[in-house]
């Protein structure tokens, strides 16, 4: 009814979980420009089956009748037979950004309004199915990581693809587009004047609604690409229904983390989805022990014989646990740089956004 109301040209619509029985999945054939299928992870397992293969099952049922279909990825092998299959029984076209004739990649990293930013080349040579092409080179992408690269891949298929159907979109729209996308919360620095409005004066901070083991990946990829010599303190807040083990060891492996604070914060509204922090601290400490890292879970973090072990504690308070954090960095970090990361949910990284804005 909204998108109705606005008189919109294109509306994009997210299926809120899987996609077949979600309820976002009402639009016929005859309104759907194309399908879009990003990726497939093990969120929300318990509830779309159990597997990957019946999350694929579910997310394919958003393919419809002779409407073509935009494929993110990678996938695995089998993931993308069962896509590819229910795309061959709906008769609809497919369009991968992961195909062999499409390149994509970052070539440094640079600032743009006091925010680091990813120079990156796209080009896309479709030949199969479609007869599409594009290249562009030196875009400025704002949301870091390959991910996010494969992300704009494939957002620029999907451009494509709207063009083959008659929309005028250019090169230069398609460009214009990716470089003015930003989502707060996803690989967000904030600036030096939002850091000192915490009360952090030159604190570096990342701010990532990461909650699966798949994102938790992409967000120390991104930590390694942007600052590969940095120290970290991570401020983990979760949901309940998360693999917070599976999380911990993607975080910690790879990285240098100085000190871990688990907090908590309000899910929905409420405090019945939260992990406690108590919880948390028990299965960081064995996601520690489990990855070989030594840790101190109590006494003085400061004495010269805890330098080499990872401090894990538990503060209530997310305010408190972002300034020990910097603090522990600038006891710790010697000659090199350190990272305050915000992390476990999107209601961590909007508590922090939530306190910028009064």
């Amino acid at each position: 009814m909204l998108f109705a109301e606005e008189n919109v040209d294109i509306a994009v619509i997210e299926a809120g979980l899987g996609g077949a029985r979600d309820a976002t999945n009402v639009i016929c054939s005859s309104g759907l420009a194309a399908s879009v299928i990003t990726t497939i992870g093990e969120e929300h397992l318990s509830a779309l089956g159990g597997s990957l293969e019946s999350i694929a099952r579910a997310k394919s049922g958003i393919i419809k009748h002779g409407r073509p279909l935009v494929l993110g990825g990678p996938f695995l092998p089998h993931i993308e037979q069962i896509l590819r299959g229910k795309a061959f029984s709906m008769f609809s076209p497919v369009l991968s950004a992961s195909d062999p004739g499409n390149r994509s990649i970052i070539k440094g990293l640079s600032r743009f309004n006091d925010k680091p930013c990813q120079s990156c080349d796209i080009l896309i040579q479709v030949e199969r199915e479609f007869q599409l092409s594009i290249e562009l080179f030196d875009v400025n992408l704002c949301m870091l990581g390959t991910h996010q690269l494969q992300n704009a891949v494939t957002a620029t298929c999907t451009a494509l693809c709207l063009g083959n159907q008659g929309w005028r979109i250019s090169d230069r729209s398609i460009r214009a587009g990716l470089e003015c996308t930003y989502l707060p919360g996803r690989s967000q620095f904030l600036t030096y004047k939002e850091a000192e409005a915490l009360g952090l004066p030159g604190a570096t901070i990342l701010l990532d609604g990461a909650h699966t083991k798949e994102s938790a990946k992409a967000l120390s990829d991104t930590v390694t690409l942007a600052f590969p010599e940095a120290r970290l303190t991570v401020v983990v807040a979760m949901a309940s229904d998360k693999d917070h083990l599976a999380f911990a060891k993607e975080i910690l492996l790879g990285r240098k983390v100085e000190a871990i604070f688990l907090t908590e914060v309000n899910i929905g509204g409420d405090n019945i989805r939260t992990t406690s922090a108590l919880t948390l601290r028990n299965i960081w400490i064995q996601a520690c022990r489990e990855v070989g890292i030594n840790v101190l879970e109590e006494g003085n973090w400061e004495a010269e014989e805890s330098e080499d072990k990872t401090i894990v504690l538990v503060e209530k308070s997310l305010q408190i646990s972002m300034r020990q954090g910097c603090q522990i960095l600038r006891a710790r970090r010697r000659t090199q740089s350190g990272i305050i990361v915000v992390t476990g949910s999107l209601h961590i990284v909007s508590s922090v956004l939530g306190s910028l804005q009064g």
